[in-house]
């Protein structure tokens, strides 16, 4: 068993306060944009707009991450308080969200340039478990999205939240939504080189899957509990995410026979 009092506060400048939370959206952009640039894109072209892609995506990482929580997982008391739709820094962000609004970001960058659109989002599939990684860790860091109760001997005890010993549920999402799937997309990669949209949608796949079995040992949302079939809005959401990226690979493969 592993006891758990990280504090959620890296460390402090002038008493303002840097949380691993901010840091880890930061570096997973920073490494990211390197690890793009520097290993995936060949095109010069693409490597020059890929900077002000950026901007762009991180635009959609936090608009389309905090609507998402707001939609998919508090719309009753966000409506009632809309006020607090704005105050981020009070935490609620939905990762389903933020790809989304990803999604939804590179196609107007992408249409204003003339380019295909998932040109950019197999580099940003490659280059996003970086993030997800960096950010699961953070959210075992600040004790949330934690595990449902065990004995197991590597078990968790979150004081901050209770006494109970819990699943590292959030370790478990590090390792396969990011190590893991980061590891298979690169397998994938230059099989799929000449095949657009196809990284994208193998991301979307594996991400679900993962997401989805991970979920079973992890507390659901309070305000949500368990929805259909006893399941919960993480795994109906990437269940919808599954099919869809399903759905592309057929497409993507199609299109090349």
């Amino acid at each position: 068993m592993f006891i758990n009092n990280f504090d959620p506060v890296a460390f402090e400048i002038l008493s303002l306060e840097i949380r691993w939370y901010s840091l880890s959206y930061i570096l997973g952009v920073i490494i990211g944009w390197i690890y793009a640039k520097k290993f995936l894109i060949k095109d010069e072209n693409i490597k020059k707009s890929f900077d002000d892609l950026i901007t762009y995506i991180i635009l959609g990482i936090i608009v389309g991450g905090r609507l998402g929580y707001v939609i998919f997982y508090n719309p009753v008391y966000y409506f009632n308080n809309l006020v607090e739709i704005f105050m981020i820094w009070k935490g609620g962000m939905s990762f389903h969200g933020g790809l989304i609004g990803v999604l939804i970001s590179t196609y107007l960058f992408a249409k204003k340039n003339n380019k295909d659109s998932f040109i950019y989002l197999d580099i940003i599939s490659m280059s996003a478990p970086i993030g997800i990684f960096l950010g699961r860790i953070t959210n075992f860091i600040n004790s949330e999205l934690y595990g449902k109760e065990t004995s197991l001997a590597w078990s968790v005890k979150f004081i901050k939240i209770d006494n109970l010993t819990r699943h590292p549920s959030q370790i478990y999402e590090a390792f396969l939504e990011g190590l893991i799937l980061f590891l298979l997309l690169n397998f994938f990669f230059k099989k799929f080189l000449f095949k657009s949209g196809v990284i994208s949608s193998l991301f979307l796949i594996y991400y679900s899957i993962f997401r989805f079995f991970v979920e079973f040992t992890r507390e659901p949302d309070p305000q949500l509990g368990y929805l259909i079939l006893n399941l919960t809005m993480g795994q109906i959401i990437s269940i919808v995410f599954l099919i869809s990226g399903l759905f592309l690979f057929y497409l993507k493969n199609e299109s090349k026979n």
